[in-house]
Formats: structure tokens, C-alpha cells, sequence
């Protein structure tokens, strides 16, 4: 039987084919590849804003299979906190930055990206029917100046119901929070006593822990969980909280003196009373507005970036997300359903302005 002998063009063939198939081994596995999730991005901060911050991200992966986000509802503090310290791509925060904060963070700035309402519950056994509330009803409640659930005050706002004659618990949120920083700005609007005396921020000496009827809950759960095992009780609590969770919440008599419901309609004319008065870090107080249709506490919820960055695949895709996700109508519905409203015209222009100008390592990275 006759031998074969290999050629040397032979060896030289299948040693091409090897490394061939080496290369593309090598480069399958290649952490530079674009395998799905490859880009890994990770954001904290708001609960405010983190139901609908986990849907549009659910939904985006259907958009970019090769971008990962992951966001964590932490607080606005944590969020503020880890983007000053570079340890999360994006911080989400319904309070905004201090002078202070803008130092630590070196190129910081803000962009609304949503609003959402902070809405009255209310637990109140002998009142079957929605009830109705004014701003100044409100400042009264929490100033501990009205103490009493048949008050005239509150009686004239709701003509015909049975108020009883019950001393009123007022529930607030016992953690520093955006919601509370809202809320308090409202009530500074509402009040000027209020604003003189306890003013806003994330959290405020209560007038109503004072005088022995205020009662501290951890986050809009520990606020609603308060209310719902307290007669005659009131909090405060995120629209989108209330919505997901099923709560009744009160409507309100607005500046103009309308009555007003919480929802995307009434959250949009609050931004647009106020679109033409944002400061250079695109941050706004849109409480107490004066338009016919304006829910009176609105407040934004914001993103936050370094406007210069280190990553520039990070920051292209992040850029890109929050375009997507202020500008695409299937997270604007989304956003509607959860109880959110998206920026109108006035405003989205503004934000896409500013998310154009983020660069890494001096260029800029807008799609």
C-alpha cells in the first residue's frame, strides 16, 4: 500500500486554517465584542421615579439588545451621592443639587425628565365620597392649625359630607425625600407662614410632631401603611404610588380655583406654567401654578450627569437612552399609565439641548 506524503503548500494551508479559527475563537470571546448586554450601565436614586424608570428600561432591551441598565430606587441622597463619587453612570433625584454638591461633582448638571404629582390619602371612616382639598387646608393640616376633621375650612371645600368631629393624624415621610422636598415647596407656595417658619427641603421640623398629631413613615409604603392603620389620618404620597397601588387620593382646588384632578393632563400644564423659568441647570418649582388645568403640587424628577466623561461607550448609550425614552411614544404611554407625565414641546426642547452638549474626554457623544 502506497504512503502519501504531505506537501509542504499542504502544511502550510492547514496551518493557516488553524489560526484562522483561533482569530475567531479569540475574538468571539473578545470582552470588546458586541455580545447582547455587553454594555453594562448602572444608575440609583429616586423612588419617586423608579417604577417608570424599570418599565422604559424592561422595554428599551427590545430597542438595544446590547445595553444593560440597571437602576436601583436608593433615594435621591444615595443617587446624589454616587454619582458625586463616580460609582453609578446616572443618578436619578426629585431634589435638587446643591451649590455645595455642584462643587464635590465638578461637572454636574441636572435634566428633568419627567413630572409627577404628590397626591393627599386619607383614611376616614365615616366619609364614603372623595374629598377635596385646598392648599391652604393643607398648610392648616400640617401647621397643626387645623386640628379637626369637621373644621369649617375643610367643610366648605366639601359641601354635603359627614366630616366627624375627630382629631386629625398627620403622616409624613420620616426619611429624607424628593416627595417631601415637593410637598414642602407646595406648602411654602400655599403659605407664607409655612415659608417663613418651616420652609422646604427633604426633610423639615414638622409643626404637627410638635404638637402630639404627627405621625413618621419610612418611604410612600411606610406613609400609606400609616395612613391605612389610622382613623381619621392624612399623608402625602407619589401619584404613581397611589395608582400602582389602588389608593383613592384626594382632588384639590387649584390657584386658579378649579378643581383638579392628578393625572398627565393636569401634570403638563404645571410644566408649562412654568417653561420659561428654568435655571442655567435646567431645575424648576412648578407647585402652586397659575394655569386653569395645573395640578398645584408637581414637582420634576431629574437626571444627573457628568457633562464630561471618562467611558464614551457609557455615555453614548446613556445619551441615547433618555433620548429615546423623552422623545418615543411607547415610554411617554407608559409613563401616562404609571401616572407620570413626559415633558411638553417647551420643555423636551430645552433637556435635548443640554444632553447634546455631554461629551467624554472632550467630544461630544449626541446620536
Amino acid at each position: 500500500m502506497s504512503k502519501k506524503r504531505i506537501t509542504p503548500f499542504v502544511i502550510t494551508v492547514i496551518f493557516a486554517l488553524v489560526i484562522s479559527a483561533c482569530g475567531t475563537a479569540a475574538n468571539a470571546s473578545s470582552p470588546t465584542s458586541q455580545s447582547r448586554g455587553a454594555i453594562q450601565i448602572n444608575g440609583a436614586g429616586s423612588t419617586f421615579a423608579q417604577p417608570v424608570y424599570s418599565q422604559w428600561i424592561y422595554t428599551y432591551k427590545s430597542v438595544d439588545s446590547m445595553v444593560s441598565i440597571n437602576y436601583q430606587g436608593i433615594g435621591s441622597g444615595g443617587g446624589k451621592n454616587g454619582i458625586i463619587d463616580n460609582t453609578l453612570d446616572f443618578a436619578g433625584s426629585d431634589s435638587v443639587l446643591t451649590t455645595d454638591e455642584y462643587a464635590a461633582g465638578k461637572d454636574l448638571q441636572m435634566y428633568p425628565t419627567l413630572a409627577g404629582a404628590v397626591v393627599m390619602i386619607y383614611n376616614v371612616p365615616e366619609v364614603s365620597q372623595g374629598l377635596i382639598f385646598n392648599g391652604a387646608v393643607l398648610a392648616g393640616i400640617y401647621s397643626a392649625t387645623i386640628t379637626k376633621w369637621n373644621d369649617p375650612a375643610i367643610a366648605a371645600l366639601n359641601p354635603g359630607v359627614n366630616l366627624p368631629d375627630a382629631a386629625i393624624t398627620a403622616v409624613h415621610r420620616s426619611d429624607g425625600s424628593g416627595t417631601t422636598e415637593i410637598f414642602t415647596n407646595a406648602l411654602s407656595a400655599f403659605s407664607t407662614d409655612w415659608k417663613n417658619n418651616v420652609g422646604a427641603g427633604t426633610s423639615v421640623e414638622w409643626p404637627v410632631d410638635k404638637a402630639g398629631n404627627g405621625i413618621g413613615g419610612k418611604g410612600s409604603q411606610g406613609v400609606s401603611a400609616a395612613v391605612q392603620n389610622t382613623s381619621d389620618s392624612i399623608g402625602y404620597v407619589e401619584l404613581s404610588y397611589a395608582v400602582s397601588n389602588n389608593i383613592p387620593f384626594a382632588d384639590m382646588i387649584n390657584k386658579a380655583g378649579n378643581k383638579v384632578t392628578a393625572n398627565a393632563d393636569t401634570l403638563q400644564s404645571a410644566m408649562n406654567d412654568f417653561a420659561s423659568s428654568f435655571t442655567p441647570q435646567l431645575t424648576n418649582i412648578i407647585v402652586d401654578g397659575s394655569g386653569a388645568n395645573s395640578w398645584p403640587i408637581a414637582g420634576y424628577t431629574y437626571l444627573i450627569l457628568h457633562t464630561d466623561m471618562t467611558d464614551c461607550a457609557k455615555a453614548q448609550n446613556i445619551v441615547k437612552f433618555f433620548t429615546w425614552a423623552l422623545t418615543d411614544p411607547t415610554p411617554a404611554k407608559e409613563a401616562a399609565d404609571l401616572g407620570y407625565a413626559v415633558l411638553p414641546q417647551s420643555v423636551q426642547t430645552q433637556v435635548l439641548a443640554k444632553l447634546d452638549q455631554v461629551s467624554c474626554n472632550g467630544t461630544l457623544v449626541a446620536p
